[in-house]
This record gives structure tokens, sequence and C-alpha cells, in this order.
């Protein structure tokens, strides 16, 4: 069964660069600056896996780089090794435009080591200057405290810098040449689900596919899915989806035959969805070649309201499904698919995924409950992280598995990439789950709501793409935290909602002044209906992936000294560091 788009993910091009000048000095450096290039990949493996948990490939150049000559040679082995990101590495002073890596259409870093013994600080000041001025921002690391020549340590400052950059240059490099597939088109004039194919192509280099949603019907009636995996699907269903009330009035409750016959057909919707996304070699031997392959799609979105779910089950158990880390064939990646089709939702769900590994929450940014508000209906007083009050997460009816947060941490709820999850831990999030019969007000098809409260006390980020006329995309971001309310006070105020829907109380870590002044200042703030959750405070590493495809932030609660950008923003501005990322993106535009 297919379980990602890509078989051949980018590779960390290293390039250990020396001072070219023979008869005893690049000599003396040719171990120590290999060594450098050697300690740098063994890191990065050690510490990266791409999306289906396999460690990070890294390719080092043949030989030291002292000139334009090797320099060349390094980019021609880089090519034929599907080298994404390019990282250099030098102890010493070397001839900066003559050992730069000049491809403009990869992201770049330099690590500068910090010894007395040569000038690596100096060539790390020279070759960024040559990157600024030709256009190509690089990323500068250079370690706080000087370092003996013979060190093989990497300090932690260093190492931090590296991983932030590597996994966020992977990120966008990942992402080069998959698609976004559009499964219908604009959901209840959703502006997320107005398609912009210059955000995909220009800055994402991803290209746009497009099915009317009819195709699943085509599928369906046509039977162009595996039947034996159907089977098997069905039967893991009924044993691990537990069906929830029905909370739908009297006349509009469905029979038991119908409600078994959405069953099935909303499982053939999820095993449809997969194989539009990332292909199935088994359509192939059944007959279907032109299905088998797909659309390479590393994200995609289900229109659904209304002009599918007016008629047809709703995709929430498809959506649920796809984005949770696990299925009836077992734990793997999540399918990024974006609720209604809100592409820029779904591009962020994809950012958050790439940068951790881990299943992604949908959700619409609901409601801003204050302390007084919460006190007024409930009589309860918020305290602790939800002093300043809370933000209602609630999706219509989908959302991943995994936001449940019955995995653990150290004991602690979390949500972990795929390959760390245990069958002890899908156990607990079926458990905590109910498939509700779904609104028949809200979906007249009919089709199953998931349910379920996430637990509190996890470090999440809350973060959203927007498009502005004139401006392009900028993104914004909220670190927080997960919420447990009292169930009497939960059930309060998630009842005035949509009690067969999935809910995430969050409260935003405040700084007391911008858009963090307040938890209503962050909703105020908030530039859409929706929001992606992703596990962890990983703000700095949207930063930075930001910077890489030239996207600007336009609000975060990030600690300025985590932010890491490209060196030449600083020549853009210092005091003003949200200004410059303006300018920097602006005067750059976009990757592609």
């Amino acid at each position: 069964m297919p379980s990602t788009v890509i078989k051949q993910y980018p590779k960390i091009g290293i390039r250990p660069t020396i001072d070219g000048r023979r008869r005893g000095v690049r000599e003396s450096l040719e171990e120590q600056t290999m060594g450098m290039a050697r300690l740098t990949a063994a890191f990065l493996r050690d510490n990266l896996r791409y999306p289906d948990g396999s460690p990070v490939e890294c390719v080092i150049a043949d030989t030291t780089i002292g000139g334009v000559a090797e320099a060349s040679a390094a980019a021609a082995k880089f090519k034929t090794e599907n080298v994404g990101v390019s990282i250099t590495v030098t102890p010493c002073w070397c001839y900066g435009s003559e050992t730069m890596d000049m491809d403009a259409s990869i992201p770049h870093a330099v690590w500068g080591f910090n010894g007395t013994e040569r000038p690596g600080a100096v060539y790390l000041a020279a070759v960024l200057s040559a990157y600024a001025q030709k256009g190509i921002p690089a990323f500068g690391i250079y370690g706080e405290d000087v370092q003996e020549s013979g060190s093989e340590d990497i300090p932690a400052d260093v190492r931090t810098k590296l991983l932030r950059f590597a996994k966020s240059a992977l990120a966008a490099a990942i992402m080069r040449g998959t698609a976004y597939l559009s499964m219908g088109s604009v959901s209840m004039g959703i502006a997320g689900s107005i398609v912009d194919e210059d955000l995909f192509q220009h800055y994402l280099g991803m290209r746009n596919e497009y099915v009317d949603m009819s195709e699943f019907v085509r599928r369906v009636e046509e039977e162009i899915y595996d039947k034996d995996e159907y089977e098997k699907a069905l039967a893991w269903t009924k044993a691990n989806c537990k069906m929830g009330p029905n909370n739908n009035p009297e006349h509009l409750i469905i029979s038991d035959e119908e409600q078994e016959r959405q069953w099935e057909f909303v499982v053939k919707m999820t095993l449809i969805a997969r194989d539009l996304m990332a292909g199935n070699p088994r359509l192939a031997e059944l007959g279907f070649e032109e299905e088998a392959g797909g659309h390479f799609a590393l994200a995609g979105g289900f229109q659904g309201q209304r002009h599918w779910t007016d008629h047809f089950p709703n995709g929430d158990f498809m959506e649920t499904i796809l984005n949770s880390s696990f299925d009836w064939n077992g734990r793997r990646a999540p399918y990024i698919v974006a609720t209604e089709n809100d592409s820029l939702n779904g591009v962020v769900m994809l950012f958050n995924h790439l940068l951790t590994g881990t299943a992604q929450i949908f959700a619409d940014v609901r409601t801003f409950w204050s302390p007084a508000a919460v006190e007024r209906v409930t009589g309860h007083k918020l305290e602790g992280p939800a002093e300043g009050g809370l933000l209602h997460l609630i999706n219509s009816g989908s959302a991943a598995l995994d936001g449940t947060g019955e995995q653990e941490i150290d004991g602690k709820p979390a949500i972990k990439p795929f390959w760390d999850v245990t069958d002890k831990e899908v156990s607990r999030m079926l458990e905590k789950t109910l498939f509700r019969p779904a609104s028949q007000e809200y979906f007249r098809g009919g089709g199953f709501s998931t349910d379920y409260l996430t637990r509190g006390g996890m470090p999440v980020t809350m973060a959203r793409l927007n498009l502005v006329k004139g401006l392009g995309p900028v993104l914004q971001l909220a670190e927080g935290y997960t919420v447990d309310l009292p169930e009497d006070v939960h059930r309060a105020l998630d009842e005035r909602t949509d009690p067969t829907w999935p809910t995430t109380w969050f409260a935003p870590k405040l700084t007391g002044k911008g858009s963090f002044a307040s938890v209503y200042d962050v909703m105020n703030n908030w530039g859409a209906n929706h929001g992606a959750i992703s596990f962890g405070h990983i703000g700095a590493d949207l930063i930075t992936l930001a910077s890489i495809l030239r996207i600007p932030v336009s609000m975060h609660n990030v600690d300025e000294r985590q932010i890491f950008r490209p060196r030449v923003w600083s020549l853009f501005g210092t005091e003003n560091l949200e200004a410059a990322d303006y300018a920097a993106c602006k005067n750059f535009g976009p990757l592609y």
C-alpha cells in the first residue's frame, strides 16, 4: 500500500572549503577541514529523519574546495546525487567567491569554525558578503565560544543552528516538485480554498492538481479501489472505531441499514482519496493503470461542503484517518488533507509536518473565551496557562486522532512521529474517540464526525498562512499550551457549538505587547477562520523556513534570541526585525 509520494528524498550536500595556498598551508588544513565535513554529516544523519522515518542522507564533496574548479566538481556531484540543501564548513580563510556554492535555487548555510589559529570567521564574513552581493541569501553559523583547533565537538549553539537550518531547508527541498491536490473546489466561499497557483509554484516549487469530487462517485461505482484492502479496512473500522450518540432530532435519524451503507461509503472514500494523492500500484494490477499513478500530492484538500455534503456522506472520517499516523495497515506517515480544501491551512499543516514528522490538527479558530465569560457561564475561574483566557479550537467534524494527546513522552501527553508511536497508544487514541452520526442539519448527506477532547498540558504551535493582495503570502504563529478544563466546564462551553466535533482548548503564551498583549489580541489579529496546530514549540523553525521561502512573518511570540534567518536580513535593519523581514522578503522575492 502507498505510504508516501516521494521515493527518493533530497540529500544534504556538505562542502568543506579550504585555503587554496599550497606549499604547506592547504596541506596542513586538509584533515581538519574534511573532518568538519564528516562530523557535520554524522551529526545530521543521527538527528534528522525524512517523513518516512529513514535517516537523512548527506553527501560530502569528493575533495576539499580551494577554488573554482573544485567548487564546480562538487556542484556537478551534488546534481547527480539529488542534493537539495547546501552546507559549507571551514576552519580557515578561503577564497570567498571562488569557493561558494552558486546554485540560487537551493538553501545555503556556512559554518565558520570559531578558532584563533585560523580565520574561519573571516571567511564566513567574506563569503556571506559575497552571497548578499550576488542575491543568494545564506545562513551564517558561528559558535559563540572559541574552540581548540583540534576539537571534534560541535558546540551546543552550533548544533541548534545546524538543526534549525537543515530541518527547514529540507522541508523546502522536499516540497519542491510535488503537488497540492484539490479534491473539489471552493467550499462555502472560504478564501483559503481559492487555490493560488502563484503561491505554490513560485514560493513552494509545487504544482497544482485538480479533480472534481465526482471522481469519488466514479471510483465507487466502477469499483476502482483495492477490494481486498477495502474489506480489511471496513473490518478494522467496525472493530476499532466506536460509534457515539446520535445528536440529531428524531425526524433526521437514519435507519441502521442506511448507517451501514454510509460506513461502507466513507471507508471507500478514504481509500480513494489516498490513491488520488499518492497513487497505488495495486490498481495497475487490477487493470486501472492510469489511476494507479496518482497525482504526486504531498498535500491536498477536500471541498466537501456543500456540493458534496448536501447529498453524500461527509469527508470527516476520511480526513481524520488520512491525517492520523496510523490506519488499518498499521502506523505510517500522515497524509496531509485540509478540510474544506483550505489550501492555505493545508500548506501550514505541511510545513509543520515536514519540520516535526508528526500529525497535524486542523481546526477552526472558533471562539475567544475570556476569564470573565467562562466564570459567568460556568462559575469556573481560569488559572495557570489559561488565566488570560482560552481559544476554542474546534473543527467541523474531523481532526487527526493523534490530536487526542493520548501519546506520551516522559509520561506527559504528546504527539510523536509515527515511528515512535506504540500499539498501546494507537489503542488509547481510538478508545478516546467517538465517531458520531453527523449533524443532518449541517451535513444533509450524513456521514460520521470525529468527537474527542485534546488532553491538556501539551506545548503546541498554531500557525496560519494568509494571502494579501499586493503583498503576497504572510505567515503568523502562536506558541502556547493545550488546557484541561473540569469536565462540567468543558461540556458547558463545548455544547454551545456542536458536541459531535473535536475540541482543543488552547492558551497562547503572552508577551505583554503587540498581538500577544492578551489572548483577545491573538484572536483579534488572527488572519483567517482556520489554524494548523502542531505539537511542540516550533515557532523558531517555522520562522527559519519562512525566510528560506521569502515569506514574511506578521505575528509571533518566539524569543528573538531563537530567531535564525539568512545573515543578509540584518542588512535590512537590526532594531525592528519584523520590518527587516518584510523588506528582505520583498527584495529577494519568492524562491522560485
